[in-house]
């Protein structure tokens, strides 16, 4: 025994003296010196109009598909019904605010009634200053001239929250009661919450078709998960005894269920429909690219056109809806359950029909009558103006910070991005793909090295090799920008109240708003080029990273800090030294929102000139021989998010180990 004790010992030497950043450092090494020696051999280029065998067997997949769609039993009888029942509730949403209907010019609701609506429901749910906030907005939208727009998007968002609410609250509630349930749910609700939205798009219009059925198909998938997640999180909340408690006076599990889990958990339920609101809002945007109608549509033709104004005018119409949006449910949230001080709790509550509900019955009245009161006056000489300053500031920042821009920008693709693509891209994907298997192995353990090498194996047969590798460095690039800002925001949050008063709400607004909107500022800056999605990636990610950086660094034990400080540290010292290793598990976890994110905005990067993934399944929805490959570039980026996903996740539990 002790001779074996004695050949084990430098084993295990070796290991503690051999630490991760010292492997990562010795791959990295020898992958530079492979590449040096084996550059630009077996890198598995294609070019943009190339098909290979698996991108015509799609593209034969989904010209099969069209020819039986309507005798296959599938589609015919499961499908296509779930279609039409979808599209029939859009039809209805859509002719009460926003088009036509039965011989009429106008909805049946118009802009007066849905102002009305709008301002008497937050008023019921919220309070007055949310009112004002939420009629301010709406009649914004016809000021723009982008009233109809508006309620299609507005349309298309209430169908999906509909619908995504009816699955995932009673989904939600059954995986907070079962443990086994919620084991099941778990890796899928994490897997879909992983994938980019740009990725749901082409295989559920595959099935689906394209339109505003698909468009609400695809975001009830994308915004159920957090419905799911947040309720079955409420149901577990709910403290023990008092389940306990309606269990010994006799309750039933419905009773329970009814009287007790789900009138505690009510405020964390409604929390889980603004996220579900938000998240239908994001997709419903992005969806334009299947024809979806609204603001998206507007804003996808104005980025393919760079026609900054137009950008800047629907993009502003989104984000004002999202706030609004945002606003009411909060506030809702907010109000379902006060707390008074002896412990009781005091519910909310409106008049149904006091004088706000009869003046709203009033308004949906005129503008159902007449059509005064139905189109919204005037011709959005607001909207004109608006545009017309965006173009106006959009030529000035060009002109005269050129300079400023064109150096930033060449920094960052010169100094980083260039050179990085070019190892990527250059190097045997042989070379790449056992970088990463590595990587992979010693960030996240052997799990995440298979993980990562079946990940490999499925992007070399995408066929879409070096454009994964394309989008993998900007992702990369703008992640560590996104670091770099969430470091240093974070550190300065988490050490000053002050500043996380400050810098938060500012933060919370920033993740309030649709990643397509983060594009057109950009747009105007750098134009149409890579640079412009990386940083536009850097913007919506950036504050999710420093929040939880923030949060990490302010959970770092006070007496610790004030140890260090007793010891002599200065606070350079005390930052480098004590807070940011004590919080390396926020660091780890911030990397792997910051990559989930950053994906997501680098793809939708390809209808501003990013190229790659993004722009193979913009080309597959446009162009009918393309679409295979635009499908296949949807599964290399969900392969993409795997791998991150995995490898991060994995370090941050190796971390907080």
């Amino acid at each position: 025994m002790a001779a074996v004790a004695d050949a084990t010992a430098p084993v295990a030497t070796l290991r503690k003296k051999v630490s991760r950043p010292m492997a990562v450092a010795a791959i990295v090494l020898v992958w530079l010196a492979l590449f040096a020696a084996l550059r630009g051999r077996q890198t598995l280029t294609l070019a943009a109009a190339d098909l290979t065998g698996l991108h015509r067997w799609l593209n034969d997949v989904n010209d099969s598909i069209g020819a039986n769609r309507n005798s296959n039993p599938v589609f015919l009888y499961f499908f296509n019904e779930i279609r039409l029942v979808i599209d029939n509730l859009v039809t209805f949403v859509q002719s009460l605010i926003s088009q036509p209907t039965g011989g009429r010019p106008v909805p049946q609701i118009g802009w007066l009634g849905v102002v009305g609506i709008t301002g008497y429901v937050s008023w019921a749910v919220g309070n007055w200053r949310v009112a004002l906030l939420a009629v301010a907005g709406f009649t914004f939208f016809g000021l723009q001239g982008l009233w109809q727009e508006s309620m299609d998007t507005l349309a298309l968002t209430l169908s999906a929250v509909l619908v995504a609410l009816l699955i995932g609250i009673p989904l939600g509630v059954w995986a907070g009661l079962s443990d086994r349930v919620n084991r099941i749910m778990t890796p899928f609700l994490d897997f879909m919450q992983t994938m980019p939205t740009f990725v749901y798009l082409a295989p559920l219009t595959l099935i689906f078709l394209i339109g505003g059925a698909s468009a609400v198909i695809t975001t009830v998938i994308y915004a159920a998960p957090p419905a799911i997640r947040i309720t079955a999180y409420a149901i577990r909340s709910v403290p023990e005894t008092t389940v306990e408690a309606a269990d010994s006076l006799g309750a039933t599990r419905a009773q329970q269920l009814v009287k007790v889990l789900l009138p505690m958990s009510r405020r964390t339920v409604v929390v889980g429909v603004n996220q579900t609101i938000m998240a239908a809002l994001a997709m419903v945007t992005i969806a334009a690219l299947i024809d979806a109608p609204g603001l998206g549509k507007t804003v996808v033709q104005a980025l393919q056109s760079l026609d900054v104004g137009t950008a800047f005018n629907a993009g502003l119409a989104i984000v004002v809806m999202a706030i609004v949006l945002d606003r009411v449910t909060t506030a809702a949230a907010v109000r379902t359950e006060t707390r008074r001080t002896d412990g009781r709790f005091l519910k909310w509550r409106r008049p149904l029909l006091g004088a706000g509900g009869v003046a709203a019955a009033v308004l949906v009245y005129l503008s159902h009558t007449y059509v005064w009161a139905a189109e919204f006056p005037g011709d959005g000489t607001v909207g004109s103006h608006i545009a017309s300053a965006a173009d106006t500031t959009s030529t000035w920042l060009q002109d005269h910070l050129y300079g400023l821009t064109n150096a930033l920008r060449d920094a960052v693709t010169n100094g980083l991005l260039n050179p990085f693509q070019t190892l990527l891209t250059d190097s045997p994907w042989w070379l790449v793909g056992a970088v990463l298997v590595a990587l992979g192995a010693v960030l996240g353990g052997w799990r995440a090295g298979v993980t990562a090498g079946a990940c490999v194996g499925l992007l070399v047969g995408t066929g879409l090799w070096s454009d994964s590798m394309t989008t993998l460095a900007s992702t990369v690039v703008a992640t560590l920008l996104t670091m770099l800002a969430g470091v240093v925001f974070g550190v300065w949050m988490g050490r000053s109240t002050l500043a996380d008063r400050l810098i938060r709400p500012t933060l919370d607004a920033a993740q309030v708003m649709p990643p397509f909107v983060y594009l057109v500022p950009f747009l105007a800056l750098f134009g149409a080029t890579r640079f412009t999605a990386i940083i536009a990636g850097v913007v919506y990610a950036a504050p999710v990273a420093i929040k939880i950086i923030a949060d990490g660094v302010r959970n770092v034990s006070e007496s610790t800090v004030e140890a260090a400080t007793s010891a002599g540290c200065n606070t350079w010292q005390i930052i480098t030294k004590v807070q940011l290793p004590m919080a390396r598990g926020a660091l780890t976890l911030a990397t792997n929102q910051g990559l989930i994110y950053v994906l997501s905005m680098v793809v939708l990067g390809g209808l501003v000139g990013a190229g790659a993934l993004g722009y193979d399944v913009v080309a597959g929805f446009s162009q009918s021989e393309l679409y295979g490959k635009g499908l296949a570039a949807g599964l290399a980026i969900v392969l993409l998010g795997v791998m991150f996903d995995r490898i991060t996740q994995a370090a941050a539990r190796r971390t907080r180990a």
